[in-house]
């Protein structure tokens, strides 16, 4: 069977003060895309008017939500959630669950998905939706370990899944930190002992590789174009922030959607991973 999910990061939930516009073009980027299960964090303010957003998105792409979680953190009363969304056309839902509660600066949904055409669990497999948190590698690297049991086989799950994130975590050294203001180097680079920065903190995303999660970039061959860099005059940096990872799938597809269109609709583009599910 064949699969497409997406984790789209949508900046300020589509609302810009008292108008929805953004909300509906990235409701129509969305449609366009197509997926069977879509990540959405920074959901912001997506559990007013009773989850009225949740629902309008929901069914303008033909979904059903899994979760909305709100973050842990935040500034009142406006309030940031993560969404987990299938398609009930191709997927059924055979549990869920919210993991590391009071734990996450954001929210970790657990899902337990199966193709509508099976009859027994033999194609079951899991999926993650997570946002890490933006402010320090240390605290990313300690979210991070509630997923590496995913990585491989565990009791009472599926061997096999995909993990849908915004993980914060840069996928490469950027060409000069200089383009970066100083007063943000603690986001993304190692701090050493005595304060000073070394290179750029990847641990969270090494934790999730070495345990079994993969990267589909190393499955396919073809490197994807970056999801951040293109909205901050004062974050000019290319960087891939944003990830699917897989544990035993066969992906077919892996790219990031950069359009025009995408880029006025969010300060994160799209990912896409098409996939089949396998045995």
């Amino acid at each position: 069977m064949n699969l497409r999910a997406v984790t789209w990061n949508l900046f300020l939930g589509g609302v810009d003060g008292a108008s929805e516009e953004c909300l509906k073009k990235q409701a129509e980027i969305l449609l366009g895309l197509n997926a069977d299960i879509v990540c959405l964090p920074e959901c912001n303010r997506w559990d007013e008017d009773g989850e009225s957003r949740l629902w309008w998105m929901a069914d303008a792409l033909g979904l059903q939500p899994v979760a909305m979680v709100r973050s842990r953190l935040g500034t009142p009363p406006v309030q940031n959630h993560t969404a987990l969304l299938y398609r009930p056309s191709t997927l059924r839902l055979m549990g869920r669950a919210v993991l590391g509660r009071d734990v996450f600066h954001h929210a970790l949904i657990r899902a337990r998905l199966r193709p509508v055409e099976e009859h027994d669990d033999r194609r079951d497999f899991l999926v993650l939706a997570t946002h890490l948190t933006y402010t320090d590698g240390e605290t990313r690297l300690r979210e991070a370990r509630w997923m590496t049991d995913y990585g491989g086989e565990f009791p009472g799950v599926p061997p096999r899944g995909v993990l849908l994130a915004d993980l914060n975590v840069p996928d490469r050294e950027p060409s000069d930190w200089s383009l970066i203001p100083r007063n943000l180097h603690s986001r993304y680079r190692i701090v050493k002992d005595d304060g000073s920065f070394d290179g750029v903190d990847q641990r969270a995303l090494q934790v999730l590789l070495h345990s079994g999660w993969q990267d589909p970039q190393t499955l396919t061959g073809v490197r994807r174009s970056p999801t951040v860099g293109y909205f901050y005059p004062n974050e000019p940096v290319p960087w891939c922030l944003d990830y699917a990872l897989v544990n035993g799938m066969h992906v077919t597809l892996y790219r990031t959607h950069d359009t025009p269109q995408a880029r006025a609709a969010s300060d994160h583009l799209p990912v896409i991973a098409d996939m089949e599910v396998r045995p």
